[in-house]
């Protein structure tokens, strides 16, 4: 079974492993969180992503982990770059509640199927919503002679 570390901003991260919990409440020991905070180094925080892949690793060696980050090109990201081998992890930024859902949801399955699966889910959850949906338009005034069936 793959696993699953969020490195965001504080308070992401561990908000985002929150709401995975509240959906699957079995996944706590497979999915790990790490707030990074703004005053501190990015050595400091490679060091706990460091521990917490080992962590996440130790009890089944021949799973991998999906290293889920926020925003590319900032300092949770570029702490995750240095953290992935490419063998036994993978890296996505632009994580979402949608993609972490998803990546959970399939974490038994191989992992660049995982990737691929948290890609789309991350995506296909982001969508432009409709202010007013159609059957609440605004009607025309009634006219007594024409017979209006709402359907």
């Amino acid at each position: 079974m793959n696993t699953i570390l969020i490195i965001a901003h504080a308070p992401l991260a561990h908000a985002l492993r929150t709401c995975a919990l509240h959906v699957f409440p079995d996944c706590g020991a497979d999915v790990a969180a790490i707030d990074v905070q703004p005053n501190l180094p990015p050595e400091e925080t490679l060091a706990m992503a460091r521990i917490a892949m080992a962590q996440l690793l130790s009890p089944r060696p021949a799973s991998g982990v999906l290293v889920l980050t926020d925003i590319f090109g900032a300092t949770p990201c570029n702490v995750a770059q240095k953290l992935v081998d490419g063998v036994a992890s993978r890296l996505i930024t632009g994580v979402n509640l949608p993609m972490l859902l998803r990546s959970v949801s399939y974490r038994n399955e191989p992992l660049e199927a995982l990737v691929s699966r948290a890609v789309v889910g991350g995506t296909q959850g982001v969508m432009q919503v409709a202010i007013t949906a159609p059957q609440n338009q605004a009607r025309r005034t009634h006219d007594p002679d024409q017979h209006d069936h709402q359907q």
